[in-house]
Parts: C-alpha cells; sequence; structure tokens
C-alpha cells in the first residue's frame, strides 16, 4: 500500500523543484548577462573611436616650409564635358518618377577667370532640347554657375544629358561639372549626382589662324536667368 503524502513531503519536493528551476535559469542567464557585459563594453569602445579628432597642430617649434610653390595641375585651356542628366527614373512597375536637375559648373582656378562657352541639353534620342547660353558667360576664379530644368520638364528623358563648352585665357585647372538630381515629393526622397566626362579638349590654333580671326565674342556675367522653366545663375 502506497504511503500517504504529507504535507512536508510536498514542500520538500516543491523546494527541491524550485532549486532546479532556479539551478536552469542560472545557467542560462549568467552567461548572457557576461555576453551583454561585453557587447557594451564594445559599443563602448568603438563609439569612442568615432569620436571627433580636431586638426593637430605644429608644435612651438616646428615652423612650416616656405620653400615652396604652386604649380597648376594639369593644367588646359579648355574643354567640351559631357554631363549624364537623367529628368525622371523608374521605380516600381516601370512608374516614371520625375525629377529636378542641376547642372553645376565650378572653376576650381583659385586665380583665372574661366569662359563658359555653351550649354546644351540633349534628350534620350540625341536631339537638342535647349542650348542655354546665347552668349559666352564669366566664371570668375573659384565660381560657380548653375542651369536648374524644372522637375515637370520631362522633356530631356531618362537619357538626357548637357554638353559644356568651356575656355581660358590661360592654362588653369580643370573645372568641376556635375548634374544633381532630386525629388522630395514623395515620402521618401530621392537625390544622386553625376559627373561629366571630358570628351575633347581645346588646343591654341596657330599664329596664322590667330590672325585670320577678326572677331571675339562678347562675354556676359553669369548671373542672368535665361526664362521662366531654366535658369542660370552664379553662386
Amino acid at each position: 500500500m502506497a504511503r500517504k503524502r504529507t504535507v512536508e513531503d510536498v514542500e520538500a519536493f516543491m523546494r527541491q523543484f524550485k532549486l532546479l528551476i532556479a539551478g536552469f535559469v542560472a545557467l542560462f542567464a549568467i552567461p548572457l548577462i557576461i555576453y551583454a557585459f561585453y557587447l557594451n563594453r564594445r559599443l563602448d569602445s568603438f563609439e569612442n573611436s568615432l569620436q571627433h579628432s580636431p586638426p593637430q597642430e605644429l608644435e612651438g617649434h616646428e615652423r612650416p616650409r616656405s620653400d615652396l610653390y604652386h604649380l597648376t595641375a594639369n593644367p588646359i585651356e579648355g574643354q567640351v564635358v559631357y554631363v549624364p542628366a537623367y529628368s525622371h527614373i523608374y521605380h516600381g512597375e516601370g512608374k516614371p518618377c520625375l525629377l529636378t536637375i542641376t547642372l553645376s559648373v565650378r572653376n576650381t582656378s583659385m586665380h583665372d577667370e574661366i569662359v563658359v562657352k555653351s550649354v546644351r541639353y540633349f534628350d534620350t534620342k540625341g536631339r537638342q532640347v535647349k542650348s542655354y547660353l546665347d552668349k559666352p558667360v564669366r566664371l570668375p576664379a573659384l565660381g560657380t554657375t548653375e542651369v536648374i530644368v524644372d522637375r515637370d520638364d520631362a522633356s530631356g528623358g531618362s537619357g538626357a544629358n548637357f554638353l559644356v563648352e568651356w575656355y581660358a585665357r590661360t592654362p588653369v585647372t580643370e573645372p568641376i561639372i556635375e548634374t544633381v538630381m532630386i525629388d522630395t515629393d514623395s515620402q521618401q526622397g530621392i537625390s544622386f549626382a553625376r559627373r561629366g566626362s571630358v570628351i575633347s579638349e581645346v588646343v591654341p590654333k596657330s599664329p596664322d589662324d590667330a590672325d585670320n580671326a577678326t572677331t571675339t565674342p562678347n562675354l556676359e556675367p553669369a548671373t542672368s536667368t535665361i526664362d521662366n522653366e531654366s535658369s542660370l545663375s552664379t553662386h
């Protein structure tokens, strides 16, 4: 005949059961706590490594070199630059996303101006859509000029491009010519940039050709507005 369990036996069993559960919890919890502490230390160390490091100045006894002078890097007198542009791109199941295009021409010369001779806009099929300059315009040293194609102007298409022709009176550093495409109308904005590629370079004419030249193009400052849809401005 089985012995009847007393209250003391039940309590003893429950105590043993609780100790067993506590042992299992400790077996898993303690390594997790140690690992979490380790990860926290690693994260703190990583964040400290990303803190701003101020420039390190020369010591008092150190002097900057004074025997150096600057030479123009890869001097050039003019170029024709091809710049990719996108009046829209596609997403989802071929749905177009319209973009605002900004063409930026930046003179990188610290001392000399350049002359932007022409800015022509072409569509996906290579047909000229628009010429933005009636006359060449001056761009001062370290100056920037821009052309803006409105978001609603999709005439260029997804394969649009600019041809920018420029020249200088003396050899200068290459300007930075690029397009920036942006759209902020949707909940998730989009923006990206494309740098231009040189497709031809300008070389000086021979003395005989120079003697035959009879006219010099008139120059205008790069500050005029082209029209209501697109503009050219200097910053």
